[in-house]
């Protein structure tokens, strides 16, 4: 290996060893102040938002992500959606809404992340024979109780650039407890305005391979746009899917208009 080469490598591992501290640092922060409010044994959920915010935002800060809210985000109840691009969307969501996220029950299980998701006050879904109205039921009640909660319709990663079909199951829970769906849309942006290669996860890519491209890429922004709310009142779950998915197309393609350069806005309409 050449002296050049050499010397690139290790400041790569040098930059991931950095990145990994971050993380960490931030992870056991984040246990800290779970145990300080009793979140482990009974997450306060009317004052957790602000708490889970601010540990998503340093989250995504020490992967070297800045999140920016395009428009400011409303903090109002309902069930909120976003288009789906990378597993780097959790942070970036929970860093911006009031939303509580949904979870299958199993990582609930999982050593020090499952002890986070529980003390963050995540919603775990019962999936059995593949009932979906019974998950349904358990987000609209939680609905119902004054949480939020929020998930990724498209129920897969994209590379950024469309929106895929919404799957509008879920937009069933809005109907049952009156609240509004509140669809936002994300974008990972280089500091030269074109879309990150980067942070989408989606395809073949494995995790182990997207976590590395994640920690090796810089000055990447996570820019985040609200868009008008949709009222469930007086519409069926298949006409409030067809609304979500033209309202996501379009807020998607108004985002790239704002925050990318001409020509590579271009390329993402193509």
């Amino acid at each position: 290996m050449s002296q050049s080469k050499s010397g690139f490598s290790l400041k790569k591992q040098l930059g991931r060893g950095k990145q990994i501290a971050g993380m960490t640092t931030t992870i056991a922060g984040g246990l800290r102040t779970a145990q300080r409010i009793g979140a482990f044994r009974q997450p306060p959920r009317e004052r957790l938002p602000r708490y889970i915010q601010t540990f998503c935002r340093k989250m995504a800060g020490s992967f070297g992500v800045k999140v920016v809210e395009v428009e400011p985000v409303p903090q109002h109840h309902g069930l909120w959606v976003s288009n789906h691009v990378s597993w780097m969307d959790i942070p970036v969501v929970g860093s911006v809404s009031p939303a509580f996220f949904l979870s299958k029950a199993e990582i609930g299980e999982w050593p020090v992340f499952g002890k986070l998701a529980h003390a963050a006050g995540t919603v775990f879904i019962r999936r059995g024979s593949g009932d979906t109205d019974s998950v349904t039921t358990q987000i609209a009640s939680f609905l119902n109780e004054g949480f939020s909660v929020v998930f990724f319709p498209e129920a897969t990663t994209t590379d950024g650039k469309k929106i895929k079909r919404i799957h509008g199951t879920l937009l069933q829970a809005a109907i049952e407890a009156n609240v509004p769906i509140q669809p936002m849309v994300l974008s990972y942006v280089n500091k030269d305005g074109t879309l990150s290669e980067a942070l989408p996860y989606y395809g073949k890519l494995t995790m182990k391979n997207s976590m590395k491209r994640v920690l090796d890429s810089k000055d990447v922004t996570a820019y985040v746009l609200p868009l008008e709310p949709i009222d469930p009142n007086g519409h069926t779950k298949s006409e409030l899917t067809n609304m979500l998915q033209q309202r996501m197309r379009e807020g998607l393609t108004e985002l790239h208009t704002r925050v990318l350069r001409p020509s590579a806005n271009a390329q993402a309409s193509v």
